[in-house]
C-alpha cells in the first residue's frame, strides 16, 4: 500500500517562512523565467507574474524579441530579457547568461517555449546548474534528452500525463495508488521533485509524497499549469523544493476555487493573478 500525506492549513502555516522586517530588495528572492514563442506569448508572462505574487522581489523574463512590445504592455512590473529569434537557439542562450544583471536563486523554463534544437535548451539548463539555480522545468521543457542534465539535481519537473509518458517513457494510468507508485519511483531513480498534474496531483521527492486533489474543474483551461509553475519558481528562491511545490499548488487550488464561487465555470487564468493575494495574505509572516 503506498502512503502519502494530505495537505492542509495547519501543513502550510508550519511551512511558510516570515519576512524579516529589515530586508532589503533582493533578499527575498531573484526569479527567471524563460519562455514564449510566436505562437504562445502568454505563458511566460503568467508564469512571471505568479512568481511576483509568490512574494519573490524580482522577476526577468527572458522571451523572443518578437513578443517584447505586446509583453511590456502587458505589465510594467516585469523585468524583460528578450532574445534575438523566435525560438531558443545557442545563441540566445550564450547571451541569456551574460545579461542576466543580478545572480539568480531560482528559475523556470519551458512555458510556451519553442526552440530549434535539443541543444540550445540543454545549455540553458547546464549554465543554469552551473551557477548553482535551482530549476523547474514545464511543458515544453520535458523531453527526455533533459534526463542527463538533471539527474540528481533536485530540479522540479511538472508534467500532465501526457508529458509524463513524453519525459520518462510511461503514462500515469490506474488508480492513486499505481500512480504514486510510479512517480514515486522515477523522483527516486532521477533525484527529482516531481508534481504530476490532474484530478489527483501527486508531489514527491522519492521519500515523500503528498496528494491534493485538484480544487475545481475550472482550473482546466488553458493558462492554470503557467500561473502554477510561476508561483512555485517564486517560492523555489526560498523553500526547498518539496515545500515550494506543495505552497504552490495549495494557494493555485485555494484562489481557484474562490473564484468558481465568484464565477462559476468561467475564470481564466489571468484571474488567477488577482485572487492570489487575497488566499496569501491570511499566511504572512513577518520577523524582526
Amino acid at each position: 500500500m503506498e502512503t502519502y500525506a494530505s495537505v492542509d492549513r495547519n501543513l502550510i502555516q508550519k511551512i511558510i517562512l516570515p519576512r524579516r522586517k529589515l530586508s532589503r530588495k533582493g533578499e527575498n528572492g531573484i526569479t527567471l523565467i524563460v519562455g514564449g514563442s510566436r505562437l504562445y506569448h502568454g505563458a511566460p508572462l503568467l508564469s512571471s507574474m505568479a512568481a511576483l505574487r509568490s512574494g519573490t522581489d524580482l522577476v526577468y523574463t527572458a522571451i523572443p524579441k518578437i513578443n517584447l512590445a505586446s509583453s511590456r504592455i502587458f505589465s510594467p512590473d516585469l523585468i524583460f530579457i528578450p532574445f534575438a529569434d523566435d525560438k531558443l537557439t545557442n545563441g540566445a542562450v550564450r547571451r541569456l547568461l551574460n545579461s542576466v544583471p543580478k545572480k539568480i536563486d531560482a528559475a523556470a523554463v519551458g512555458m510556451g517555449l519553442s526552440f530549434s534544437k535539443s541543444q540550445a535548451l540543454l545549455s540553458l539548463i547546464t549554465g543554469l546548474i552551473q551557477q548553482d539555480v535551482q530549476l523547474l522545468l514545464d511543458a515544453g521543457a520535458l523531453i527526455p534528452e533533459v534526463l542527463q542534465k538533471i539527474v540528481y539535481t533536485k530540479t522540479v519537473v511538472t508534467p500532465h500525463a501526457g508529458e509524463f509518458k513524453r519525459m520518462f517513457g510511461e503514462l500515469p494510468s490506474g488508480d492513486l495508488e499505481q500512480q504514486i507508485k510510479l512517480v514515486k519511483r522515477v523522483a527516486k531513480e532521477y533525484g527529482l521533485t516531481v508534481i504530476l498534474k490532474g484530478f489527483w496531483n501527486i508531489v514527491t521527492d522519492g521519500d515523500q509524497v503528498y496528494v491534493i486533489p485538484r480544487s475545481t474543474p475550472s482550473l482546466t483551461v488553458g493558462g492554470t499549469g503557467d500561473v502554477l509553475s510561476g508561483l512555485v519558481a517564486g517560492y523555489l528562491t526560498k523553500y526547498k523544493p518539496i515545500h515550494a511545490c506543495l505552497l504552490g499548488l495549495f494557494f493555485n487550488g485555494m484562489a481557484g476555487l474562490n473564484l468558481f464561487n465568484k464565477l462559476g465555470l468561467h475564470m481564466i487564468a489571468s484571474d488567477l493573478l488577482f485572487e492570489l493575494p487575497r488566499v496569501m495574505k491570511d499566511y504572512d509572516k513577518i520577523s524582526d
